[in-house]
């Protein structure tokens, strides 16, 4: 019954704008893993595994720092990145782990995102790190992002590498 009734729903504007910018996300998410994974074959790496302890941790901060209107590694309350990240991986082994992030304007794609994280020696090395194995990635997008955003659409990417010690 719930079914036939989902089906007979019919949606609203603003869940067909809510949907088609879920989906445009979503293409960011996997467009960015496609581009960092080329540049590391480039280098002779290895490919980097989705990870959805590690996407779900990158979405979670996208999500914070736009809805907090700030834009850091550390969280809201202060914890560092890597101690933010330890809450989820905590039921694994250990990890090491790095971050990358980046805002834009909405139309930011993933070889923009990625010629601007080249550029930054320290985005540069998280992505051209030989150890890191799995990658959760996280684009969210705001219509209107405050704080540190300035009241304007943007979108927010974060990028959480990592590796089972």
């Amino acid at each position: 019954m719930l079914i036939a009734l989902a089906a007979l729903a019919v949606p609203t504007t603003s869940a067909v704008a809510r949907s088609t910018g879920e989906s445009r996300v979503q293409a960011l998410d996997a467009a960015v893993l496609v581009r960092i994974n080329a540049i590391r074959a480039a280098h002779g790496l290895v490919a980097l595994r989705p990870n959805a302890v590690l996407g779900a941790a990158a979405a979670s901060h996208s999500r914070q720092m736009l809805a907090d209107g700030y834009f850091a590694h550390d969280s809201a309350g202060g914890a560092p990145f890597w101690r933010r990240l330890g809450s989820y991986t905590a039921s694994a082994d250990g990890w090491s782990v790095g971050e990358n992030l980046l805002w834009s304007t909405p139309t930011v794609d993933a070889t923009r995102a990625l010629t601007l994280w080249m550029a930054s020696a320290e985005h540069r090395r998280n992505i051209l790190a030989a150890r890191w194995r799995d990658v959760g990635i996280a684009a969210v997008h705001a219509d209107v992002a405050r704080g540190t955003f300035g009241d304007r659409p943007v979108t927010v990417i974060t990028t959480d590498f990592g590796v089972r010690d």
